[in-house]
């Protein structure tokens, strides 16, 4: 039996990207899959990209191939050098299977880790909103989480193979799943289950098998249609740019806070002013239902104007407790993905913030930085700005704060 372990230090994720690709080999004509190119990017980055969003996730571990480690570091340092991830990232050589490479991200992860999220860099496709869920699930006291989708189809056990074999049985379809990546764990627990496999020779697939056959518990998740895998020669159309017609599109997003000490009975908690994910320290706290971030509501806003999709308040009703206290981040996530569905890719954000109090110069860069991670932007392709209203009005008074966002972006044709 898997013992129980504690819960403290920081999430971290290991993306793995050794694999050989066997059964792409001859359509990519030998290159190994992680390395194809989408959008302009090869697919590991896309996945990190991903996880650079999520606020929970403070650093990531990159498995590559031992023959190639040094080139693909190297890679890694232009990339992040031309769209930052914000992260501390290592780089380490993988083994000759895929828990070997695990088991080698796992050794590299620093000792304030106390949680860790496992994905094949092959399902590029993923969203931040996924990665919050399992974040959320781990840090609740789950000793692993899976996302997972219903089996649509009726499966059967056949003997003898698929070309002449003979049905078994027919399994249950409400008990099965298909199981994805990324898989969240409890650090010490996963490593204690990689002593076992490597000790007594277990041979699995996925993490969390190795967590069952310890004894641990599972718990799923929802997971993600789009989460595919690119695996067989007819999964390439995947990455195939679409040669639809784009047109051009800009939405404008606005948002307003009060501070709390100049608001008699308020209505909404008290929050620590936060803007783009980043802390304001010494700021006066804001009153809000999620958590008050005023720039990234009307962030979202405006990505919901180039959609045509209504306000931040349609989706997200401050009536709803499951968005109590909500990270704005987590919100912006969900809005992205319906981003990507609709075929928005967003080109350009415009920023400012407008208030008497806090000075934000100080602050300017790291929100212009975590903005344009949230958004898998340049950093040369987001602006903030900050300005005050000369003592007038409310925020002149020094009773809220506001934010104005403008987005332009292109748009596929339905």
């Amino acid at each position: 039996m898997i013992l129980s372990s504690h819960k403290w230090g920081h999430t971290w994720a290991v993306l793995l990207a050794a694999g050989s690709g066997t059964r792409l080999a001859n359509a990519c004509a030998g290159r190994r899959k992680q390395f194809l190119e989408f959008q302009g990017l090869p697919l590991f980055w896309h996945s990190a990209l991903t996880f650079a969003r999520v606020v929970a996730i403070k650093g990531l571990v990159f498995v590559f191939p031992p023959e190639e480690i040094e080139a693909c570091a190297a890679q890694v340092r232009a990339l992040d050098a031309a769209n930052s991830l914000g992260l501390p990232w290592l780089a380490v050589a993988g083994g000759a299977r895929r828990q070997d490479s695990v088991r080698n991200g796992l050794a590299a992860l620093p000792h304030d880790c106390g949680r860790v999220l496992v994905h094949d860099s092959a399902r590029p496709f993923m969203s931040a909103s996924l990665v919050q869920r399992i974040c959320v699930a781990l840090e609740a006291g789950a000793q692993s989480v899976i996302p997972a989708l219903a089996v649509t189809d009726t499966i059967k056990r056949v003997s003898g193979g698929l070309d002449g074999g003979r049905v078994a049985e027919t399994l249950l379809r409400e008990e099965l799943a298909a199981v994805q990546t990324p898989q969240g764990f409890d650090l010490a627990l996963l490593r204690q289950a990689h002593e076992r496999a490597e000790t007594e020779d277990w041979q699995v697939t996925d993490d969390a098998s190795l967590m069952e056959l310890a004894g641990g518990e599972v718990r799923v998740v929802p997971g993600e249609a789009c989460n595919v895998k690119i695996t067989n020669p007819e999964d390439l159309r995947l990455l195939e740019e679409q040669a639809m017609p784009e047109v051009s599109v800009t939405g404008f997003g606005y948002d307003v806070h009060r501070y709390a000490q100049a608001t008699e009975n308020p209505k909404q908690p008290a929050r620590p002013m936060v803007l783009g994910t980043v802390p304001i320290p010494g700021a006066p706290e804001v009153l809000a239902h999620s958590d008050g971030d005023v720039l990234l509501h009307a962030l979202t806003d405006a990505v919901l104007g180039c959609l045509g999709k209504g306000d931040i308040g349609t989706h997200f009703p401050d009536t709803d407790k499951a968005w109590d206290n909500a990270a704005s981040s987590l919100l912006l996530s969900e809005v992205l993905l319906l981003a990507r569905r609709e075929g928005l890719r967003l080109m350009h954000v415009d920023l400012t913030v407008i208030a008497q109090v806090p000075k934000l110069a100080p602050h300017r860069e790291d929100i212009r930085k975590s903005v344009a991670n949230l958004l898998g932007l340049s950093a040369a392709m987001v602006n903030v700005k900050a300005t005050t209203e000369e003592g007038l009005g409310f925020t002149g008074r020094k009773e809220g704060i506001k934010a104005v966002a403008l987005v332009t972006g292109l748009r596929r044709l339905p």
